[in-house]
């Protein structure tokens, strides 16, 4: 599977104090961090994954497909595969929801085929009493910049197993920090069969499919 070569994590942005503007898909997206959150700032991933979805269309397409992005954060990410034509949904812990929210609305109100929606997700907790797969399937499970020092690790990689059924591909941008992240990532290939989309230095974009689900199809 072969790239646009042009690096996934281009720079399409400009900073000003109190927001970011990026540019994809044809248009300006002006996000707010909130400082309150580690997870509600903008990280390396997100762009990274905006870009390569954005350039690589052909590889991913997105057009009319049901995504689900796990911890969105500012929901860069959810917004681009919005504009991209995807029915997608962002999840993030319950405190993040507000400046999420705030964040996908103003940057796709008017602009997309379908309005994308924001509703809450702790990884690991619950999933088949709270997301239950008869009502909750993807064609795509984004993520990115979710893999850092934290002590959830086990619950992410979870979650991203329980939502990838027969026909769903994990989509994942990480740079890597630490140790642990390299541990994650040998984690995520032995349960996944896992495609290197693109790479640059210390960040990287995986795609993967269920390995066990994957054999039973």
């Amino acid at each position: 599977m072969q790239a646009d070569k042009t690096p996934a994590w281009d720079p399409c942005n400009n900073s000003s104090f109190g927001k970011d503007v990026y540019r994809y898909v044809g248009q300006h997206i002006v996000i707010h961090e909130s400082t309150n959150f580690f997870g509600a700032v903008m990280w390396p991933g997100a762009p990274a994954l905006c870009s390569f979805l954005d350039k690589n269309r052909h590889l991913v397409d997105l057009q009319d497909k049901r995504v689900l992005e796990l911890g969105a954060g500012t929901g860069l990410v959810t917004i681009v595969a919005s504009l991209l034509g995807a029915i997608a949904t962002a999840t993030d812990l319950p405190e993040m929801l507000n400046n999420l929210r705030s964040n996908v609305m103003r940057n796709t109100r008017g602009r997309c085929k379908y309005t994308p929606t924001v509703v809450p997700l702790t990884w690991g907790a619950d999933l088949e009493l709270t997301h239950p797969t008869c009502e909750y399937q993807y064609d795509y499970i984004l993520a990115a910049d979710v893999v850092y020092q934290h002590d959830f690790l086990v619950e992410l990689l979870a979650t991203m197993k329980y939502f990838c059924q027969p026909g769903t591909s994990v989509i994942w941008a990480n740079k890597t920090w630490m140790e642990s992240d390299l541990s994650f990532t040998d984690t995520f290939k032995e349960a996944f069969l896992t495609t290197l989309l693109a790479e640059d230095g210390e960040m990287q974009i995986y795609m993967g499919k269920r390995k066990e689900v994957y054999s039973e199809v």
